[in-house]
């Protein structure tokens, strides 16, 4: 027995029809605004893409000159250092905490090993500057960073069995040709031509006025924040960029 299609009455029928006479202006609309919509949305797209590809923040160049800290800040900040040097060892880590603190600063490191270090005080920087060279900055401040924490300092070095965790092929290498020589002497006889003979040494320069500052010993941050306060306000006692101010002179400074 054949079943019977359900019926659907005549007002239904009409009445769907009529409601979609009525409904369909609606309908067209609204493809209309979701076309407009989709069209805006890839026109703003098209247009930040460009903005977006652009690159925020400078690479930094690589080292030597080693640094860290904001390598576009106004103060750069020099330190003539020794690895084997028993003070630059204790120091270090204070100056690299208040260099991490004050973003319009970059610390730059300066190769100044001392005759009665020798030959460790050489050696162990060449350590970090293969380091530098295969890994960049942070590479070469973990390099020193390391040699401080195992040194026996004075001359004495590292102990005879301890090798750098780090060593690499491309460190090897480095170790084993001229490379490293280079820089360290380079470094060495600029401090000796401008009067650094002591480690540890300073110089702050801001590169907004030229102007710059050698400060003697183990320096406080306070004092680095007076002696900044000092070259930013034109002070005629930092005119000279190579003007030398002792330590207990820049801590008696006001702030």
């Amino acid at each position: 027995m054949e079943q019977k299609r359900p019926s659907i009455p005549m007002q239904v029928q009409a009445f769907r029809r009529r409601r979609w006479r009525l409904s369909w202006p609606w309908v067209l609309a609204a493809v209309l605004v979701a076309l407009l919509l989709i069209w805006l949305v890839s026109r703003y797209s098209g247009k930040s893409t460009p903005q977006t590809s652009t690159p925020v923040s400078v690479t930094q160049v690589a080292g030597p000159p080693w640094q860290m800290g904001n390598p576009e800040g106004r103060f750069t900040l020099t330190l003539y250092a020794d690895l084997e040097c028993p003070f630059c060892r204790s120091y270090f880590p204070v100056l690299k905490r208040w260099v991490a603190g004050n973003a319009d600063v970059a610390l730059q490191w300066h190769h100044l090993p001392l005759a009665a270090h020798e030959p460790a005080a050489s050696a162990e920087a060449s350590l970090a500057e293969c380091a530098g060279e295969s890994g960049g900055h942070a590479a070469f401040w973990q390099a020193v960073e390391w040699v401080y924490a195992h040194t026996r300092s004075d001359g004495q070095g590292l102990p005879e069995d301890l090798r750098y965790p780090d060593l690499t092929p491309a460190i090897e290498q480095c170790l084993a040709s001229e490379r490293p020589e280079a820089p360290i002497r380079t470094q060495t006889a600029e401090a000796t031509s401008s009067g650094v003979t002591a480690t540890p040494s300073l110089r702050l320069h801001d590169r907004e006025t030229g102007k710059a500052i050698l400060l003697q010993g183990p320096i406080e941050g306070d004092a680095l924040l007076s002696a900044m306060d000092m070259l930013a306000a034109g002070d005629p006692a930092a005119t000279p960029t190579t003007s030398e101010m002792p330590a207990d002179v820049v801590g008696d400074m006001p702030r």
